[in-house]
């Protein structure tokens, strides 16, 4: 299965997402601490208030029950009739309602079974409760001891309730009731109040800690640019210079650590590279002095060798000889000359700068190619309007001629070479040598323009090669604002010059 990557995020979005977790975690917990410690104030307070409540409705009853004493129905001869006056009168605290204020709930059980039941409403008024209501609160009293006055909660059809059941003395259960809409009410604004306060702290978190994180990192930031700077410089040659250093921090600190350990490893990188731009421009003096010393003694090598030909009688084996010597002085010479060459274009030495065709080049190129390379196949393609750039011919020449020269040395017989020329949009002129030969080894590939680099003997052909053809034709391209490239794999080799135009260069 592929995973897809996650997306990357920075250091100061990280910290300001941490503080915000953190501060939102701490607004959570302080919030359900708080409304936890004042709902079980609130219902403290409501069952204290109920406790107050049952004990007016335990008098209410005390009053009903010396009511049905003192009254006409328990004298001598009172009929059966008085009775049923007497209950009634027993129960009329109970009918009259609650006498506390409003939505305040009582009611009266005798035996187990609800009896009486009222709630007085916001305007005094005392209403009986439902039928429904009834049974709701009798089930939730069910199987509580009449001495029990721990609270319960009941929804009835009037509200939320908490209701307790007292016993009266004349052994009857007293039901009192409170509204819990009240607390109910109290905790919501609270709650509201506390995530107003988050949301409040939360942003002036974000913004404040967005501010504070954005200036503590800045020293970092300018850190990380300096690297990144230099990261992108090209180091690879020539002269380099590291003028830019990070600002000095405080000590002890973790900026003021990074930003020591970068500059001490950018005055290290600096003495590096000042030793090692030390080090090339000896080895090109040397070389340059050195091939310029051989010139003179090859070209004496070589008059001597055509002066033997010329005033003695050689035999076969000493002509044989004179013309191995002839032949390895020349070589030599060309390597010289490569090497004062490759010298020259390193010391950036001024060149010719003229207005060239480089069709016409590539034509005169293939035609001598042909003639050397008569066992290969040679192919060409170039536009028919001139391709005009701007350099020197006889360093472009010799760019075209090292890679059909590459070409045919390293591909067997039979081979077919391309040398493809077009226009790139109005910018460039894109030069292609193609062959359809064994193709360069994949581990040669990243190496085939340093110098002295030799293909192996898959690729080799039976001429000798010095290793720097390819590097000279680089560093000429490179001298003429352009580029090359490699494409290889077995059955097509690609070389991709690419120069500007005389009317961009």
């Amino acid at each position: 299965m592929t995973r897809l990557p996650l997306p990357r995020r920075s250091l100061r979005t990280t910290l300001v997402a941490l503080l915000l977790a953190t501060v939102a975690v701490m607004c959570l917990v302080i919030g359900a601490v708080t409304h936890a410690s004042v709902r079980d104030q609130l219902s403290a307070e409501l069952d204290a208030q109920l406790a107050r409540a049952g004990s007016r409705a335990i008098h209410q009853v005390q009053d009903g029950d010396d009511a049905q004493t003192t009254g006409p129905g328990t004298g001598p001869g009172a009929s059966d009739g008085g009775t049923d006056g007497g209950t009634d009168d027993k129960f009329e605290g109970a009918v009259d309602g609650p006498g506390g204020g409003e939505g305040e709930l009582m009611g009266v059980a005798v035996d187990g079974q609800l009896a009486a039941a009222s709630w007085r409403d916001a305007s005094g008024q005392v209403h009986e409760l439902s039928a429904a209501d009834r049974d709701l609160l009798a089930a939730a009293l069910a199987g509580g001891d009449a001495g029990d006055r721990g609270g319960r909660d009941v929804e009835l059809s009037i509200g939320d309730y908490r209701v307790a059941a007292s016993a009266a003395p004349g052994g009857e259960t007293v039901i009192s009731g409170l509204p819990r809409g009240p607390m109910q009410s109290t905790l919501a604004r609270l709650d509201l109040t506390l995530a107003l306060a988050s949301l409040g702290a939360l942003l002036v978190t974000g913004i404040a800690g967005s501010f504070i994180v954005r200036r503590t990192m800045r020293p970092l930031e300018e850190v990380a640019r300096i690297a990144s700077d230099v990261a992108a410089m090209p180091l690879e040659s020539g002269t380099v210079t590291l003028a830019e250093r990070a600002p000095p921090e405080r000590e002890g600190t973790e900026v003021g650590e990074v930003s020591r350990a970068l500059n001490h490893l950018l005055d290290n990188v600096e003495g590096a590279l000042t030793t090692r731009q030390r080090s090339e421009e000896r080895m090109r003096r040397f070389i340059a002095d050195a091939s310029h010393e051989l010139r003179t003694p090859l070209t004496s090598i070589r008059g001597y060798t055509e002066m033997l030909r010329l005033t003695e009688d050689l035999s076969e084996d000493g002509s044989r000889s004179v013309n191995r010597l002839d032949a390895q002085s020349r070589r030599m010479t060309s390597l010289v000359e490569d090497l004062l060459l490759l010298a020259r274009l390193d010391d950036g030495a001024p060149r010719a700068d003229d207005e060239l065709d480089l069709g016409e080049i590539v034509v005169e190129s293939l035609l001598d190619a042909q003639v050397t390379g008569g066992d290969h196949t040679w192919t060409l393609d170039v536009p028919d309007e001139p391709v005009l750039v701007r350099g020197d011919a006889r360093q472009l020449t010799q760019v075209v001629v090292n890679l059909l020269s590459n070409a045919r040395k390293h591909t067997p017989a039979g081979t077919s070479v391309a040398a493809r020329l077009r226009l790139e949009g109005r910018r460039e002129a894109v030069l292609e040598i193609i062959d359809d030969g064994p193709g360069i080894p994949a581990a040669l590939q990243e190496e085939v323009f340093g110098r002295f680099t030799r293909a192996d003997a898959a690729r080799s052909g039976g001429e000798g090669t010095s290793g720097l053809g390819l590097p000279i034709v680089r560093a000429i391209t490179t001298s003429h604002g352009g580029s090359i490239e490699l494409d290889s794999r077995p059955g097509r080799t690609a070389f991709t010059v690419r120069l500007p135009l005389a009317a961009t260069a």
